[in-house]
């Protein structure tokens, strides 16, 4: 079996569930980031940059779950924006008037 053809753009079309997928596993990397015996690891007193270790990682690992959801989201958008078609009058950021215009 091959990959599925989108038969109105001619390429590939990506599972839709493919970004919930990855969605479930950053939320799964958090808990598991977040679990007490990772955390016990960090509890030391040891500074990093003058920052407790166990502050500097609980922020690290917070702002990269957060960048990492943004990009899974904002690529996922990136793709729904390249396989919609294009709407006549609103290339390049034109914008007609519609039915609801007065």
């Amino acid at each position: 079996m091959g990959s599925a053809i989108n038969a109105t753009a001619g390429r590939p079309m990506l599972r839709p569930s493919r970004t919930r997928e990855l969605l479930i596993a950053l939320f799964l990397l958090g808990a598991l980031a977040f679990a007490p015996p990772l955390l016990i690891i960090f509890n030391k007193a040891t500074r990093i940059l003058g920052i407790p270790a166990l502050y500097f990682y609980l922020f690290a690992v917070w702002a990269a779950l957060i960048a990492l959801v943004a990009l899974a989201v904002e690529r996922r958008r990136a793709d729904d924006d390249e396989s919609a078609p294009e709407i006549p009058g609103r290339e390049h950021g034109q914008v007609t008037r519609g039915p609801t215009d007065a």
